[in-house]
């Protein structure tokens, strides 16, 4: 009589991060790379802040699901940001829903815990509105505009604009077509009189005055004379 051997299944090591190494690449190579992922550090913070929710989960497994979000964000794609800060937001308004809750059983009674409760509800509520705001931020594009005073040396003042254009999933940029001088420095630009260096720096100049064309110091001199 003949025994079978039993064909147990090799199980998975769910606390080690399985990937195969590229061409030319040693494991050493690998693993240092993977340790400057930041793929691979929110993997870590993930299965650490997950666990009580979710349970163990593989680490090889979420390592590849951020990473693939990671490829989404490289090519401009928020899609799934876009929605994680809208959960986030309701999420955070549940919490100032149920704290503000908290505080009023205690009001009337305990005093202490009212505040309490009411401090950490309208955290929640503060929080959960800059949330919307980074969310419209990302979802519609605006124009922010940002004044900058310069006060030359005279008490000239010239002001510049600069034009921080948000766009969707798209970094900020500057406008170079916007003047950065308006009013009477547009249409005036305030030029510098140098001199020599014995008397210093140049000597900014308070209005278009002396810019017009000075004429032949010499005069009309005829020829000859």
């Amino acid at each position: 009589m003949t025994r079978r051997a039993n064909k147990t299944t090799p199980t998975k090591d769910k606390d080690a991060l399985q990937l195969s190494a590229e061409p030319g690449k040693s494991d050493a190579q690998k693993t240092a790379e993977i340790s400057l992922d930041p793929a691979a550090h929110g993997m870590a913070a993930l299965r650490l802040f997950n666990k009580g929710s979710f349970g163990e989960q593989d680490t090889t497994e979420v390592y590849l699901a951020l990473e693939s979000q990671a490829k989404a964000v490289r090519k401009g794609d928020l899609t799934h940001y876009r929605a994680m800060l809208a959960m986030q937001a309701d999420a955070l308004n549940g919490m100032f829903t149920e704290l503000s809750r908290r505080a009023a059983a205690n009001m009337g009674e305990y005093l202490n815990a009212t505040q309490l409760y009411l401090r950490l509800g309208l955290k929640a509520q503060a929080q959960c509105r800059a949330t919307i705001e980074a969310l419209e931020q990302m979802t519609s594009g605006h124009v922010q505009t940002v004044k900058h005073v310069h006060v030359n040396e005279g008490g000239q003042a010239v002001i510049a604009d600069e034009f921080h254009h948000h766009t969707r999933g798209q970094e900020n940029g500057q406008s170079s077509e916007q003047p950065h001088a308006t009013g009477a420095e547009a249409a005036c630009p305030s030029p510098t009189l140098s001199g020599p260096e014995s008397f210093g720096q140049s000597v900014p100049l308070s209005s278009c005055e002396g810019q017009a064309a000075v004429p032949d110091a010499r005069g009309e001199r005829k020829r000859g004379a």
